[in-house]
C-alpha cells in the first residue's frame, strides 16, 4: 500500500469518527464519484448518494457516532472494526452496534468503495420484543451443543 493510500485510509477513518451533518461535504475530497457504499440495509452507488444516506442517519438519529477501534491495510485494500453509537429519536437509551468495513482505494488514496459487514439479527432484530424472541429460539436450536 502507497503512502497515498495509507492516507486516503487514514483521513477515511478520521472522517467517519467527526462525522456531523457540517462534515458531510468532505466526502467530496475523500472519495470518487462513482463510490459505493453497501451495508445490511443500504447498496448505493454515488458520492451523493453515500452522502444523503449519511444525511439521512442524522434525520433519523440522535448523537451517532463511529469509534474505529482497529484498522489494517494490504494493497489498496483497508478493514475497519468499529463501535458505532445513537440513540433513535425520542428515545434516552442509546444503542450500539459493532461491526467491520472493507474500504477499497483507487491510487490516489481516493475510497472507491465501502462495504459494512455486521450482524443485523443479534444487534438489532433480537432487541424487538416478539421477533427478537423467535429469533433467539432460532440461534439457540441451529447453534452447536457445548
Amino acid at each position: 500500500m502507497t503512502d497515498r493510500m495509507h492516507a486516503g485510509l487514514d483521513a477515511w477513518c478520521s472522517f467517519f469518527e467527526s462525522l456531523s451533518p457540517e462534515s458531510l461535504d468532505r466526502i467530496g475530497d475523500l472519495a470518487v464519484a462513482e463510490l459505493r457504499f453497501a451495508d445490511p440495509f443500504n447498496d448505493v452507488a454515488g458520492r451523493d448518494r453515500v452522502k444523503a444516506l449519511l444525511a439521512h442517519m442524522f434525520e433519523t438519529l440522535e448523537a451517532p457516532r463511529f469509534r474505529v477501534t482497529a484498522r489494517a491495510s494490504d494493497g489498496a485494500t483497508g478493514l475497519i472494526r468499529w463501535r458505532f453509537t445513537a440513540r433513535r429519536k425520542g428515545r434516552t437509551q442509546p444503542f450500539t452496534l459493532e461491526g467491520m468495513s472493507e474500504v477499497t482505494l483507487a491510487e490516489d488514496g481516493r475510497v472507491l468503495a465501502h462495504i459494512d459487514y455486521w450482524d443485523p439479527a443479534a444487534q438489532l432484530y433480537e432487541r424487538v420484543p416478539v421477533l427478537g424472541a423467535v429469533l433467539r429460539m432460532i440461534r439457540r436450536r441451529l447453534a452447536a451443543p457445548v
